[in-house]
């Protein structure tokens, strides 16, 4: 059994997918197909089920993926701790970023002043359920749920609804989410993870949204409700900014609408300098935006 045999199987078994596999490994598809062919005699089970041109990871392959995602996992993170001992200050993180995506431009940039050298890989969404996540930090309303998986609260913030200055509700200060059960909604696709939570909060106040615009630009929702087409929900601090004179947040008094953003990493992997340097800085980060909304109010 050799490493690069488990490198090959890995792809395979994450994608199911033969060809694509040796697309994404850059070899001819009878090579690879060759490769895992070995390994399987070497195992003495087939790791795969075939089906005319597809395959699908069986019993063996799935029992043989989880430790050989161990494995690697653990090799490479003994190439990040040799290349911090060796004193280097500088490297990459894979960052999945599942919300507050409006503030990563700041965020980054204000990193990166001070660790010019360090670079990112960002990652906006996982795959299905057989690839595990691949990230050394991620940033989300609710914690990845994997077992091996820690979560630092970063902020709890306020979800406002937001409305044109001129609905007859602008004046209010603050409302129950039933007053607006029968007006338009502006929100993010469905499959956002904001876009849950706010179905959630409709759902405890007894309705369906009835969304007419979707988008996933936070300046165009606010577009659209300055354009009065619709009402929407707006995170406090994670979709900050001055509204402008022509919307109007108002705080929900029923249901309480609020979500929290958390950090998330891997607890049992070795987290590599940069990343840890980044944890740091982020949690820094959104205790100062904490405390500036705060002072606000």
């Amino acid at each position: 059994m050799e490493l690069l045999q488990l490198r090959y199987f890995q792809t395979v078994a994450h994608l199911e997918h033969m060809s694509r596999a040796a697309e994404q490994l850059r070899i001819p598809q009878p090579s690879l197909s060759k490769t895992i062919s070995l390994l399987e005699k070497d195992l003495g089970v087939l790791l795969f089920d075939r089906r005319g041109k597809y395959i699908y990871l069986n019993q063996y392959g799935k029992a043989f993926l989880r430790r050989v995602d161990q494995a690697l996992a653990a090799l490479e993170d003994g190439r990040h701790e040799l290349n911090d001992l060796s004193g280097k200050t500088f490297g990459d993180v894979k960052l999945a970023v599942l919300a507050a995506s409006n503030l990563l431009p700041d965020l980054l940039s204000s990193f990166c002043k001070q660790y010019p050298h360090i670079n990112f890989n960002l990652i906006q969404h996982f795959s299905n359920s057989i690839t595990r996540p691949d990230f050394d930090l991620c940033i989300s309303s609710s914690p990845v749920k994997l077992n091996d998986i820690d979560s630092i609260p970063l902020i709890t913030e306020e979800i406002f609804l937001a409305v044109p200055i001129e609905h007859p509700l602008a004046k209010r200060s603050s409302i129950k989410l039933t007053e607006v059960a029968n007006d338009g909604f502006i929100s993010l696709r469905r499959g956002k993870k904001l876009r849950e939570i706010t179905d959630t909060f409709c759902s405890y106040a007894g309705f369906t949204p009835h969304v007419i615009f979707e988008s996933d630009d936070p300046a165009t929702v606010r577009g659209l409700i300055r354009a009065g087409q619709g009402v929407a929900f707006i995170p406090a601090v994670s979709w900050g900014g001055s509204t402008g004179s022509s919307m109007v947040l108002l705080h929900i008094e029923e249901p309480v609408c609020r979500r929290t953003i958390s950090l998330t990493y891997k607890a049992e992997r070795y987290l590599p300098k940069a990343a840890r340097l980044f944890r740091q800085f982020t949690i820094d980060y959104f205790a100062k935006l904490a405390f500036n909304n705060k002072a606000q109010d």
